[in-house]
């Protein structure tokens, strides 16, 4: 090994020495070690070079690579949108939502005066969903309804049915938390009122506390602002139309009788809505609304002034058991009302019912005792009522139930009845 690097440094040494002009070369030429010393430093430049060279082929060969992915990735999420755009249609059609809801009713009742009997068979609601997304933020639902099937004139000047739209407003997210409306919609009072689909309650027919005393469904015209939060709190406070209650005829003091259904409503007295609900407890719900109405009936000076409404409502799921529970009172102003003492208007209900088997081919029982104080002789009374709900699937419901209804007052008394309701609902 010594030989060979004395014999490179003397070959390198002759090289430089013939190298050099003829007038160097008379100096003396390098030693072995000073040539060897020249070796080694340009043999650790070369393997830095090297190394540093080989490091940039790694780096470039990576970017490379990350390229390449990059660019199939990109592929990927172009065809996936492709996709997408094509399942969805295109355009504005993509955002829009149809849906509707319908029921028909058989109704067998044995009043204890025979000519108040009924037995009737009535398609009760046929109803249309229409919603569309106008951004993320913006979006518009609506809700038109057809009542009792036919809509015509009769010999007795009635239309027999009802064509209503019933939802009709936009909505806006205003933030995470924070949502407004305006327009025509449900007003957040009671359970049934905003959640009325005949698959999502017991019974053939709406239970009467929040039809007499909570005039479901009740849509006023107006705006709204909505909080949600992640703890289960929620609230809404609504400013809107006003009821026009009937201060005289078979309908006074009626307070379903009082709608306007927007339908070019007195807006001399407006009136406002508030609810606080908390469900952060699975299982669980409780709420509470008030109404406050300037003036009930939109003429000053008739006798009947301004109204509250307090409604307070729970619902208790746990497995199979489900436990339903509302009380609501109106208390008006006025001495016309007061004097016709039905100033004070209240009902409630309690309902407790067992489901099992579902989601699908899936059975439930419940039975309801409700007690109301409406305006009318025929509008006070107590009723028992048990029957079975039948979900083929989530969306269908069959229904029966068995009714017994006893009134207060004497005057009423032969409209007391008992008797059997079927029904068919359906949702989508």
């Amino acid at each position: 090994m010594n030989g060979l690097r004395y014999l490179c440094a003397l070959s390198l040494s002759c090289l430089v020495w013939v190298s050099v002009p003829g007038d160097a070369r008379a100096a003396e030429p390098p030693s072995l070690e000073a040539l060897w010393q020249i070796v080694q430093q340009q043999q650790a430049q070369i393997e830095t070079l090297t190394q540093a060279l080989d490091g940039a082929r790694a780096q470039i060969a990576n970017t490379e690579q990350r390229a390449r992915i990059t660019e199939e990735q990109l592929d990927l999420t172009a065809g996936y949108l492709e996709k997408v755009d094509q399942g969805r249609g295109s355009g504005r059609a993509s955002r829009t939502t149809l849906g509707g809801y319908g029921e028909m009713h058989y109704n067998n009742l044995d009043a204890e005066d025979s000519s108040r009997d009924l037995k009737e068979v009535d398609f009760h609601r046929f109803v249309a969903f229409v919603g569309h997304e106008f951004t993320d933020r913006i979006r518009f639902f609506s809700e038109v309804e057809l009542e009792h099937s036919l809509v015509q004139d009769t010999a007795d000047g009635s239309s027999g049915g009802e064509v209503e739209v019933e939802q009709a407003y936009l909505e806006f997210d205003l933030n995470e938390s924070l949502t407004a409306r305006g327009g025509l919609f449900l007003l957040p009072i009671g359970i049934l009122n905003e959640t009325h689909e005949p698959n999502t309650f017991y019974g053939v027919e709406r239970n009467e506390v929040e039809s007499i005393i909570i005039p479901s469904t009740w849509w006023e015209g107006g705006a709204a602002l909505s909080g949600h939060y992640s703890n289960g709190l929620s609230w809404d406070f609504a400013v809107h139309s006003g009821l026009e209650t009937p201060t005289s005829g078979s309908s006074a003091y009626r307070i379903r009788s009082g709608r306007q259904k927007v339908s070019n409503a007195s807006a001399d007295n407006l009136a406002l809505t508030a609810r606080l609900k908390y469900t952060g407890v699975p299982g669980l719900e409780l709420a509470a609304s008030v109404n406050y109405q300037d003036d009930a009936s939109q003429i000053g000076g008739d006798g009947l002034e301004d109204g509250t409404l307090v409604s307070v409502h729970g619902i208790w799921s746990r497995g199979p058991f489900n436990l339903r529970a509302l009380w609501s009172q109106w208390n008006f102003n006025g001495d016309a009302i007061e004097l016709a003492d039905a100033d004070r208007q209240t009902g409630w209900y309690v309902e407790p019912s067992l489901r099992l088997g579902r989601p699908a081919h899936d059975w439930g029982v419940y039975s309801r005792y409700q007690d109301l104080e409406g305006a009318r002789a025929q509008d006070q009374f107590d009723q028992w009522e048990v029957g079975v709900n039948y979900w083929p699937t989530g969306n269908v419901v069959l229904k029966f139930d068995y009714r017994d209804r006893s009134h207060d007052l004497l005057s009423a008394q032969d409209r007391d009845f008992k008797g059997i309701d079927l029904g068919v609902g359906y949702q989508f």
